[in-house]
């Protein structure tokens, strides 16, 4: 990525060339901003959508919205375990999510008698079952993609996530090269070039995305730190032997005691999800409390779904530092801690940081097309990006030929 030359250049024509330490932070600049260009890009995008990925899903899905005028009353929980286990060809449901707005159905993730999993759409109050979705949609796919590639885990995460060091020495090598940074706040956007309008839009739009730049950065370098093996302790969990597991199997038409019980147990509680009992009789519900910038996980409350009786409650006031570290790094990394306050801001930043890497890959290619005497247009503002790019193309196209075989891999291994 590139933020100065061309604006000094442009107010002082007859400077003195720039010192050699200044020319070799350009350098590493221009060189982590230009060689996995393309990777960073595809990474940035992604994850871009993944924030607004509910909303994508509602758009493509019919059944998963309501009419907001229809929803009165809290979550109908027992109900729609109810009729999602009577729905034709599921063999089991395992999970029910809240809704993500008020014209959201909610989601439960069922069970075929082959083990295929796909959702159910059901009205939040009355329990209606609307409609079926699949498993891979809009949100499996761009997290996956975003996240590890469809990679396994243990191998996608820390190639996405390594891409975090790269986001930290642009972001500090920035600094450096762009003089007088805090002035560029204002700076309009000049049409006298190709060259000049590119250079522009990166230095305004990295001004601004620059706190943007370091929360994602951080965010993603935690999630480096755990995909090596630095992860916090696990939550408390209730040990099976706890649960009246030797008995039948809880009866639906149980669930609304145990439910009541969970809330009565957390009063205050936002439920987000419910995962309903298996074999081991154990209900659990997460949800938001009054620890901030916690996954809901942090909140939950754990009962037996036969007695109703509260078997663990957590608080996620009660985390210690690492946990509480590793629980905010989902909420501050898409944004959706604050709902639409803060996801719409997430989108467009994230909207901007992709417009960072594909300007600076644009200011080389027109650098390079300047310098060869070609007459330097918007359209070939990437013309030279795959030149420079050098030997790190391939590793580019080759993670990214992969996460694409993998995701149609996982497509088909769906159907």
């Amino acid at each position: 990525m590139e933020m100065a030359r061309d604006f000094a250049g442009a107010s002082r024509p007859s400077a003195k060339p720039a010192p050699k330490a200044a020319r070799t932070w350009w350098k590493v600049h221009q060189w982590v901003g230009l060689k996995l260009s393309l990777f960073m890009t595809f990474i940035l995008f992604t994850g871009t959508l993944a924030v607004v990925s509910a909303e994508i899903d509602w758009l493509l899905q019919p059944s998963l919205r309501v009419a907001p005028s229809s929803v009165e009353g809290p979550v109908a929980w027992a109900e729609i375990a109810e009729n999602a286990a009577a729905y034709p060809g599921v063999a089991e449901a395992t999970y029910i999510n809240a809704p993500t707005a008020s014209a959201f159905a909610a989601k439960v993730t069922v069970e075929d008698i082959e083990g295929n999993t796909f959702f159910l759409h059901a009205h939040p109050t009355t329990g209606e079952i609307q409609g079926t979705g699949p498993w891979v949609g809009a949100h499996r796919v761009l997290r996956n993609m975003h996240r590890h590639l469809n990679l396994p885990v243990w191998l996608g995460v820390p190639i996405v996530s390594s891409l975090a060091i790269l986001l930290l020495i642009s972001l500090v090598t920035s600094f450096v090269v762009y003089k007088k940074w805090w002035r560029g706040f204002r700076k309009p956007l000049r049409n006298r070039d190709a060259r000049t309008w590119w250079g522009d839009f990166h230095r305004l739009a990295g001004v601004w995305s620059l706190w943007f730049v370091a929360l994602i950065t951080l965010t993603s370098l935690w999630y480096l730190v755990e995909s090596l093996g630095g992860d916090a302790p696990a939550h408390p969990r209730v040990e099976r032997g706890n649960v009246a597991s030797d008995a039948e199997p809880a009866d639906r038409s149980d669930l609304g005691a145990a439910i009541d019980a969970a809330l009565a147990a957390s009063p205050g509680l936002e439920v987000e999800s419910v995962r309903l009992p298996s074999s081991d009789n154990l209900l659990q519900i997460d949800g938001n409390f009054e620890a901030v910038l916690v996954r809901p996980r942090s909140n939950a409350v754990h009962v037996d779904a036969r007695t109703a009786e509260v078997l663990l409650k957590t608080d996620g006031r009660d985390l210690n530092l690492h946990q509480r570290i590793g629980e905010m790094a989902d909420p501050l990394h898409f944004g959706y801690f604050g709902g639409y306050w803060t996801k719409v801001p997430w989108f467009l930043f994230g909207l901007a940081l992709t417009g960072l890497s594909l300007s600076g890959a644009a200011i080389y290619s027109l650098r390079i097309a300047r310098e060869r005497g070609d007459q330097v247009k918007i359209s070939r503002s990437f013309s030279g990006m795959w030149q420079g790019m050098g030997r790190w193309r391939w590793l580019s196209v080759t993670s990214l030929t992969t996460a694409l075989i993998f995701l149609i891999l996982l497509v088909l291994g769906m159907q």
